[in-house]
């Protein structure tokens, strides 16, 4: 191997059991190339396939591994990705998902791509973090990071909400809406691309705010700096829900404020060789699809 990577991780979709076959044949692909393999402790109990390799915890994947590889969805890479963050542990996701936009390695060709990756022909892709708080009265309630997005909406109440918007403490504008969208370039093909935000490239040093059903029309989605701090103040009467890559949840009260910022972490994502943004929005978006006929 030319890339140092001597300990890797297998981190397959939580509670599936089906992934239990993809994950030993790649897990003995690795240890056929002189790799330790550390299997993840739910995807061990998930697939009962623990017992000739090694169970770790994320706390100790972070410490140990050199390279995760991700069997499953774009769900499954982002829960590896806040995990692993801080430990700055690169990864590999191999689609076992549906869109697939992050884990982009089709399973039927993860052995040769992984094996390139391995030879040290792989392409790295760094992404962006958010970083988020709930302040309530003063005091720090809640703290997350995300790698999509951060989402206030109304939750169960089925009514409209309403908060203010501050942009590096400057006040930007009282909306009355469904929510907003505090998204990442990687974000921006998720919940933001289904409320008509924009598209951007994760080179784009920016951070972009969707508003969900404004009441006033002239509400647009806007693009800021990636250095803007950012803070949603929920307005009474209604309380909001605020969700952290559709996973982490918290209820926010009236009068919380919500704060996020760009993260001083980062997370690593290897690609195999011929890899293409580019080739996988014309993929999953279906853009050069020739026309239905009736």
């Amino acid at each position: 191997m030319q890339n140092g990577f001597k300990t890797i991780a297998l981190i397959g979709k939580y509670q599936s059991p089906e992934v239990s076959d993809a994950v030993l044949r790649l897990a003995l692909f690795l240890r056929e190339r002189a790799c330790e393999v550390l299997i993840e402790q739910g995807t061990a109990s998930a697939t009962g396939i623990g017992g000739e390799f090694r169970v770790a915890a994320f706390d100790e994947i972070g410490a140990k591994a050199d390279l995760a590889i991700v069997l499953g969805g774009d769900g499954t890479l982002l829960t590896a990705a806040r995990r692993l963050a801080s430990h700055a542990v690169p990864l590999v996701g191999v689609n076992q998902g549906r869109l697939g936009f992050l884990t982009d390695i089709p399973r039927e060709d993860m052995f040769e791509h992984v094996g390139a990756i391995l030879a040290g022909r792989a392409r790295h892709d760094t992404r962006m973090l958010l970083e988020a708080e709930v302040v309530r009265a003063g005091d720090r309630v809640f703290h997350t990071m995300a790698l999509n997005d951060a989402v206030v909406s109304k939750g169960e109440i089925g009514r409209m909400i309403e908060f203010e918007l501050h942009l590096d403490g400057e006040f930007v504008y009282h909306q009355r809406s469904d929510g907003i969208i505090v998204c990442t370039p990687t974000g921006s093909t998720a919940y933001a691309m289904s409320a008509n935000g924009p598209i951007l490239h994760p080179g784009v040093t920016g951070i972009a705010l969707v508003p969900l059903c404004p009441h006033a029309l002239t509400h647009r989605p806007i693009t800021v700096s990636d250095d803007c701090r950012i803070e949603i103040v929920v307005q009474p009467p209604h309380d909001a829900r605020v969700h952290f890559d559709g996973q982490a949840r918290f209820d926010a009260r009236a009068g919380d404020r919500i704060r996020i910022w760009r993260s001083d972490h980062v997370v690593t994502l290897l690609h195999p060789p011929g890899y293409s943004y580019y080739s996988i929005l014309r993929e999953k978006l279906h853009w050069s699809a020739a026309p239905r006929l009736p």
